[in-house]
């Protein structure tokens, strides 16, 4: 078998009875790295050292994983102005966080029988947010709903590292963020009177 040192160096090819020598002489691990090599390739090593590190390596590409979610945006083809500039800032804020958004336009009733007003109404959402996103997967009948779907145009690293960034420049101006609505927790009147 090759054998490899403890610092990497190589050792040369020698016979498993003398790299296990070596090894308790060393008061190190015989760890076999590439067994389907030929020859095999064994390394002195402390394996419990070894897992550690292996262990900490995997929790880092976890930690940096980037997960891919997709948000769903319902709508009606007779949706009123105001609820489609709502829907639209949804899908906005969506795509500015590196999400994909899958926007589903239901029809009820006779409204099946009109596919193009859904048609026109994903195509103009499509044009809307065009300087966030592009359109994935073109509109589509799927039984009552149509369907599309809208990916970012920056990637969800991307996006995170912009809050971050974004976020890191806020206390070094003195300036406060927003309060974003949907995480303030909400009272009446008469809890908060009672404080």
């Amino acid at each position: 078998m090759r054998l490899v040192g403890p610092n990497g160096e190589q050792v040369g090819i020698v016979r498993v009875e003398d790299a296990l020598r070596l090894a308790e002489e060393a008061n190190l691990d015989l760890v076999e790295v590439a067994p389907m090599a030929k020859p095999p390739v064994a390394k002195l090593m402390d394996f419990g050292k070894f897992k550690y590190e292996a262990a900490m390596k995997a929790r880092e590409a976890r930690k940096n994983q980037v997960n891919t979610v997709i948000k769903e945006i319902k709508l009606r083809p007779k949706i009123d102005p105001h609820d489609y500039g709502t829907k639209k800032g949804h899908v906005e804020r969506f795509l500015k966080a590196g999400d994909k958004v899958k926007v589903t336009i239901m029809f009820r009733g006779r409204e099946q029988s009109r596919p193009e007003l859904g048609r026109r109404l994903l195509e103009r959402l499509a044009e809307d947010i065009a300087e966030l996103g592009f359109v994935e997967s073109a509109p589509k009948q799927d039984g009552r709903n149509m369907i599309m779907v809208i990916g970012p145009t920056k990637k969800k690293a991307e996006a995170k590292a912009e809050q971050r960034r974004v976020r890191e420049q806020r206390p070094a101006t003195g300036e406060e963020p927003a309060a974003d609505p949907q995480t303030e927790p909400q009272t009446d009147g008469a809890t908060a009177g009672a404080e």
